[in-house]
């Protein structure tokens, strides 16, 4: 869908682009009738829960319905007992064909079968080692229908991990286990056992080979790439008659505040600064973006004209010529992104790092990260002699991140007494005093996106197991 004319709630726009999928899966998608009109939609979906915005898909050129429509809840669960209880039914009367009812999804996802049964259903969650599959059991069949419960256990001692996974027979009642359980379970939904192995290390090592031969899958670095309701913008736009920079200047027809213009340029990594501008003889909105590179300007450039917010209200982007010479920024770019192709060789091989030397003076500043993640503030490391309690096994699609990064990243748990990586591969570890601060770095880290590379962050197994795996000959 290229075109996506909305109607608003009642209750007012929320601004899309950070509520849209929060808390996730809480949007479903809906394959209706041409002349369904929304007070029907909300007529026959509000018994499922708050609903907080509709908007219906509609032709850019005569307005007319397409058929298409997404209602956004408040609550997972809700969206999920929609699907289950609407999923076939007819809306009216007189309809003769039965509406289709998903979880929105990306473009990329499967169908919708596979999406119930494989993503939906079946959540991770960290409980005592002391638990058996029983506990597990007893602990959460009050919210539905489990059809098996799982703990993940040391392969060489039995000893369980501390992790586990519950499976339902609905989404909405793995939603409910998620939105109502005690906090301490840390639980969130399961990746598909088809995509993600329970030993997530040990696949990292089988899947080497694959990934040296160029086979390592894409990271998607913005989240909203795919998603087809933010694919609004004009794609004839003729940009080598336009001069390029690192300024953008932001036009709509609806006023918006500085909040509502940096919430929506923020989603491309790399944004400096905004600000509006008031037009005292027009109502329209005017404001000015800078990234601090211009690779991120031209993405955003791409990516967000003609973007609407809110739904019915495109949003023009262009350029401002701030008097650079265009050339000079896109050698300055292909410059930009070569170093970060030599930053990742060298990360991967430490021992190269004394070769490469950048301009400027080497002073202590601070990592910039770049991430939608709510990160703590830093804390103190432990000292290196402190008994270790708990050691992560991170890995990093595609590159590593540096170690200044990471350890700026790892040390805002508290208890940090070392984070390091492996030379020539993409993984890494970081050792924790405690417990407690290592299991949080999992549930605030794990399959998070931080300065463009995704990290997966789990349990690492003790060094005697380790040292009892089969080194790899080639």
């Amino acid at each position: 869908m290229d075109e996506a004319g909305s109607s608003a709630s009642g209750g007012g726009f929320r601004p899309g682009v950070d509520s849209l999928d929060e808390p996730p899966n809480s949007r479903i998608f809906l394959v209706i009738s041409k002349y369904t009109p929304e007070s029907v939609l909300r007529e026959r979906f509000s018994p499922f829960g708050e609903i907080q915005d509709i908007w219906v898909v509609r032709d850019k050129h005569t307005k007319e319905s397409k058929g298409i429509a997404f209602v956004k809840f408040a609550r997972s669960s809700q969206a999920c007992r929609a699907m289950e209880e609407m999923h076939g039914q007819c809306l009216g009367p007189n309809d003769t064909k039965p509406i289709k009812v998903f979880i929105a999804q990306s473009r990329s996802s499967g169908s919708h079968r596979d999406v119930e049964d494989e993503e939906l259903t079946r959540i991770f969650v960290m409980i005592p080692k002391s638990y058996t599959e029983e506990d597990l059991r007893e602990k959460f069949k009050v919210y539905g229908d489990i059809e098996y419960c799982s703990i993940i256990k040391n392969k060489v001692t039995g000893e369980s991990k501390g992790l586990g996974y519950v499976r339902y027979l609905k989404p909405s009642q793995a939603a409910q286990a998620i939105e109502n359980c005690d906090r301490s379970f840390r639980a969130i939904l399961a990746e598909p056992k088809n995509k993600a192995s329970e030993s997530s290390e040990q696949d990292y090592y089988n899947n080497m080979r694959q990934e040296a031969l160029g086979h390592e899958p894409r990271v998607n670095m913005f989240p909203f790439e795919q998603q087809s309701e933010f694919s609004s913008f004009d794609k004839n736009d003729n940009r080598g008659q336009e001069a390029i920079s690192k300024r953008l200047s932001v036009v709509s027809r609806v006023p918006f505040t500085e909040e509502q213009l940096f919430s929506i340029f923020d989603i491309v990594p790399g944004l400096e600064y905004c600000e509006v501008q008031r037009d005292p003889y027009s109502n329209y909105g005017h404001g000015v973006v800078q990234y601090f590179n211009v690779a991120s300007a031209i993405y955003a450039k791409y990516k967000l004209h003609g973007f609407q917010y809110p739904p019915g209200n495109r949003i023009g982007v262009s350029f401002i010529d701030d008097g650079s010479n265009a050339t000079d920024l896109l050698r300055k770019m292909a410059t930009q992104m070569v170093a970060a192709q030599l930053a990742s060789m060298v990360w991967n091989n430490p021992s190269q790092q004394q070769y490469m030397q950048f301009g400027g003076s080497s002073g202590s500043q601070l990592p910039q990260i770049q991430t939608d993640v709510v990160l703590p503030p830093c804390k103190k490391k432990a000292p290196p002699e402190t008994p270790v309690k708990e050691r992560l096994f991170i890995v990093f699609n595609p590159h590593p991140l540096p170690l200044d990064v990471l350890e700026d990243i790892f040390c805002r748990f508290g208890n940090l007494i070392e984070v390091y990586l492996v030379s020539g591969k993409n993984v890494g570890y970081a050792k924790y005093a405690d417990r407690i601060s290592a299991n949080d770095a999992i549930a605030t880290l794990h399959g998070k996106i931080l300065n463009g590379v995704r990290l997966k962050v789990m349990l690492a197994d003790s060094p005697r197991e380790e040292s009892n795996k089969r080194q790899r000959t080639y």
